[in-house]
């Protein structure tokens, strides 16, 4: 179920939305509890729409992790947005609270990555493989707690679970994320990885958007919004 306070952003072409963690960005083979159809069932009541709900997903985040998620509301509007994400024009950031401080307070990091479809895990490598697919981003440190340390980093490519994998390879895996070598879980399951901010130019307007998601409301999370 999608809240009224979930919406960060909408208008006629576009609506992005504060994913929680748990919930599916669209439906899988396994469930047709999703994002995408909350949505749709929103706009169908709210507009009084008749017919069916036109609804695009521009990009989807991990099931555990939450954050700004940009979804399409018109035809024209859905081809323009996968057009910027092919040519790297949407600028997507993300807060990681991760369980050890890097070696650097600021760095660029590339691997090359290589994606096990049977236990949906990828790995890092420092060189080049002949199935590995370059991974690229920048991260930057912006505050510590007793035990965790938080980290935002600037997504340069779009690979499968990019920045748990590459964050790891380095020694900070994610708070919560058990498969790339946390200690321990979240209590609500999830991990403590946020879309923060999503910017781009409206595919219809040509105006610059930035939109900034709120963070959890968890304790941790407060700590280091509270740093800002």
């Amino acid at each position: 179920m999608i809240h009224i306070e979930d919406i960060l952003y909408e208008d006629n072409h576009i609506i992005v939305v504060n994913k929680r963690c748990g919930d599916l960005v669209q439906p899988d083979r396994e469930s047709d509890e999703a994002l995408e159809n909350d949505i749709k069932a929103m706009i169908k009541v709210r507009d009084h729409k008749p017919g069916d709900v036109f609804l695009g997903v521009v990009h989807r985040i991990d099931r555990p992790v939450s954050g700004a998620v940009i979804f399409a509301k018109t035809s024209k509007a859905l081809t323009r947005l996968n057009e910027m994400i092919r040519s790297g024009e949407i600028r997507k950031t993300y807060w990681a609270i991760v369980e050890a401080r890097p070696p650097q307070d600021e760095a660029s990091l590339t691997h090359y990555i290589v994606r096990d479809g049977r236990t949906n895990r990828s790995r890092a490598y420092d060189k080049p493989k002949a199935d590995g697919k370059k991974a690229m981003l920048n991260y930057r440190l912006l505050g510590c707690s007793t035990r965790y340390t938080l980290l935002e980093v600037e997504l340069l490519t779009g690979r499968h679970h990019q920045i748990r994998c590459q964050l790891s390879k380095i020694g900070c895996p994610i708070k919560g994320d058990l498969k790339y070598g946390a200690k321990r879980s979240n209590p609500d399951g999830g991990i403590s990885l946020h879309s923060r901010r999503v910017e781009f130019l409206h595919p219809v307007r040509k105006e610059p958007i930035s939109i900034t998601a709120p963070t959890p409301k968890d304790n941790l999370w407060e700590f280091f919004e509270g740093l800002k």
